[in-house]
């Protein structure tokens, strides 16, 4: 009860922001890749685009959840008890919490369309495929702690994506003089 601001401001970030960030960049690497995967793209897009509406939906459900149960507790804390064990499965089977299918399928989707658009290094897509394959994998029971591991290799592969992404957006820059030439 002491942390439940704290909490809500990790759940708030960690999934909500997170969630909307997500969308975002699913939309961009969609505008991106489609040139050259039209139809992994709209896949990866639409896996991505759901994953983020799910994230979104958990942080807000545990956030809402945690707010009654901190109110509910002073008064009965047995029935805030009961009523945070029906809250958080809600929460965690949002956020695939037991298994990164959606995570997972979407860089490994994400990572197959720039090998073959060309758009970023080969060594950034082989990195992004086995991403991908870890969080699939974290889907079978006995290798859910996989999860983990794909968790924090995501954060290694959303740091390469962002400089690749700013590298090649500074390399296309172009200065237009009058009449629309490139300077």
């Amino acid at each position: 009860m002491t942390n439940h601001g704290a909490m809500q401001v990790m759940y708030l970030i960690s999934y909500v922001v997170f969630g909307i960030g997500l969308s975002i960049l699913a939309l961009a690497l969609y505008e991106r890749l489609k040139p050259a995967a039209p139809a992994l793209m709209q896949t990866a897009t639409a896996v991505g685009l759901t994953w983020a509406v799910l994230l979104v939906a958990s942080g807000l459900v545990f956030n809402a959840g945690m707010g009654a149960v901190v109110t509910l507790y002073p008064s009965n804390p047995v029935q805030a008890a009961s009523m945070w064990q029906a809250i958080e499965p809600v929460s965690n089977g949002l956020s695939c919490v037991d298994g990164e299918i959606l995570g997972g399928l979407w860089v490994l989707l994400v990572s197959i369309a720039g090998l073959r658009a060309g758009e970023f290094s080969r060594g950034f897509g082989w990195l992004g495929i086995a991403v991908g394959a870890i969080g699939l994998a974290s889907v079978i029971p006995p290798l859910t702690d996989l999860a983990i591991l794909f968790g924090l290799a995501q954060i290694g592969w959303f740091v390469w994506l962002g400089f690749s992404m700013l590298r090649q957006n500074r390399g296309t820059e172009r200065v237009l003089v009058a009449g629309g030439q490139p300077a």
